[in-house]
């Protein structure tokens, strides 16, 4: 690579960081004071995720700091422990290590497998979540942790509104929805919309709530601890961080490979978030994830390598040594409105926009996730999610399922048919399982054998490639023993070998009658044919 080239890429760096640093700074300050940590804790939090995940992290360069998600559980866990910080610097410390340890295994890998209405439902209530709990802030009130309580009390915050602190606010929220998007890449509207109605608040000496002094000093390191009987009761509050938190960063990393078109080791990122929040709780800043909205500008700025994160934290730190005095007269209600735009930036409005048009089972998903978000809890949500998504799956495709059978037919067998005038035509079938056999189509298939009971011969073909899970194995022995118990003799065709030896595993080829497995189902019929023959010659004519 020649010189040109490399300053080229290190010049995309520095602005694709310097892009990020301006993005991140509204946010961090805004969600610092969301989750009760403060100001000063979402913009150090920032500055050390961004820089620590950064360095350690992929060679794209990954924005990291507090995103939404995190900062409603992170609000969440502050209120349920009413407000003891250092209870919950524990939890994420503890949280940073599950991460570690995530990314020793491979459920990184299953993010991908997410289905798309779980997390359109997820991205909808957290957005729905962080706009509500901005209504006391954007009034000029205090704010609420608890969406209910915050719905419960909306009449009441009305009445007693600041309307100095809502002018200001309903500012801020003309500024970051009317700016033009097209200028947005040069001027963030949220950072734009920051410092205008800063300025209109210090001008104009409105009374109103501010963030107050930022500190310019590097957090001291404390090392967390805790007893061992909370131990057990905060394991629950770190494992619902830790999902959050690599949630986020996974699919962030999917986002930035779909750009850069750059496969991303998801262990290592994890791994480098994960030490990226410990460092965090050390320093009792605020938690984070690598952030989408982040890292994509800085990417669609010029960034391509790690120094755009490095880059991102360096600028961070010389806009609040810079500017600390500013930062302090930002009010809250304009930090309010911010937060509503990033709310409403998270609803998925591409999904809600063809809604009507969706299968019925993803809105049921979505609207599950949803409303046990908004309400209830975060994982909870997601889990309940995936789990109605995978039964749903199952049942479509249980449903495709079936049984596909066709009568043998033979001149010799029609022969004594005639003879003996009796129905020996439908005495040999071939049935094929068509789709998927597995545990939400065996219960199904096993009543459609009921059928099959005259039948003398029946030849079962499996011809698919999927092993059968232990549902369809029981299945399978259950309708071959109904069967025998029928005085019917089973074949069986199966093309796979790994299917077979399967079969044998379990013992379920013991159930069926010697030279009773075959490869192809022409020498199946033809072996059933001839049985079948010989046995009514025998029994009917002696030989």
């Amino acid at each position: 690579m020649d010189l040109k080239n490399k300053l080229q890429i290190f010049s995309g760096d520095i602005l694709g960081g310097l892009n990020a640093a301006i993005i991140t700074l509204p946010q961090a300050l805004a969600f610092g004071v969301a989750t009760g940590f403060g100001a000063s804790a979402g913009i150090w939090g920032a500055i050390i995720l961004s820089l620590v995940a950064g360095i350690l992290g992929t060679k794209i360069p990954m924005i990291s700091g507090v995103t939404g998600p995190v900062a409603i559980v992170i609000a969440s866990i502050m209120h349920a422990l009413n407000k003891d910080i250092s209870s919950v610097i524990f939890i994420i410390f503890f949280a940073g290590i599950i991460q570690i340890l995530l990314s020793l295994t491979k459920l990184p890998e299953i993010v991908k497998y997410v289905p798309y209405p779980v997390i359109s439902g997820f991205m909808n209530g957290v957005g729905v979540i962080i706009i509500i709990m901005q209504l006391n802030p954007l009034l000029g009130l205090a704010p609420c942790s608890n969406t209910i309580e915050r719905l419960e009390t909306v009449y009441k915050s009305i009445s007693s509104l600041n309307v100095q602190a809502f002018a200001i606010g309903v500012l801020t929220l003309l500024i970051v929805f009317l700016f033009p998007k097209k200028w947005n890449k040069y001027v963030p509207s949220q950072i734009l919309a920051l410092i205008i109605c800063t300025f209109v608040s210090i001008k104009m000496g409105l009374n109103v709530s501010k963030i107050s002094e930022i500190s310019l000093s590097l957090p001291a390191i404390q090392i967390p601890h805790t007893n061992l009987h909370d131990f057990i009761t905060y394991f629950q509050y770190a494992i619902t961080l830790a999902v959050i938190l690599s949630s986020e960063s996974l699919l962030t990393g999917l986002v930035c490979t779909s750009i850069t078109k750059v496969q991303l080791p998801p262990k290592r990122l994890l791994s480098a978030q994960g030490i990226g929040n410990i460092c965090c709780a050390l320093t009792g800043t605020l938690p984070g994830s690598a952030a989408t909205m982040r890292t994509v500008a800085a990417l669609k700025t010029g960034a391509s390598t790690k120094i755009a994160a490095v880059v991102t934290s360096f600028v961070l730190v010389l806009l609040i040594y810079k500017f600390s005095g500013f930062v302090a007269e930002i009010p809250l209600a304009v930090l309010a409105g911010i937060l509503i735009k990033i709310g409403y930036d998270i609803i998925d409005t591409k999904f809600l926009k063809v809604i009507n048009l969706a299968p019925k089972d993803d809105l049921y998903v979505l609207v599950l996730v949803f409303l046990l978000t908004v309400f209830y809890n975060l994982i909870v949500a997601v889990g309940a999610g995936i789990t109605l998504a995978a039964l749903l799956y199952a049942k479509r495709m249980a449903d495709k399922a079936k049984l596909v059978d066709k009568v043998v037919y033979d001149k010799d067998i029609i022969k004594l048919e005639k003879v003996l005038e009796k129905d020996y035509r439908h005495k040999i079938r071939v049935v094929h399982i068509n789709g998927s056999f597995f545990f939400g189509s065996a219960t199904q298939l096993i009543s459609q054998f009921d059928e099959f009971l005259g039948t003398r011969y029946l030849i079962l073909v499996y011809d698919s490639e999927d092993l059968l899970d232990i549902s369809a194995i029981f299945a399978l022995e259950d309708i071959i023993l109904r069967l025998k118990s029928q005085h019917i003799k089973i074949l069986m065709v199966i093309n796979n070998e790994n299917v077979l030896e399967q079969l044998k595993q379990y013992k379920i080829t013991e159930q069926i009658e010697k030279d009773g497995i075959y490869f192809s189902e022409v020498e199946a019929i033809e072996f059933a044919k001839s049985s079948f023959k010989d046995r009514v010659k025998k029994k009917y004519f002696g030989k």
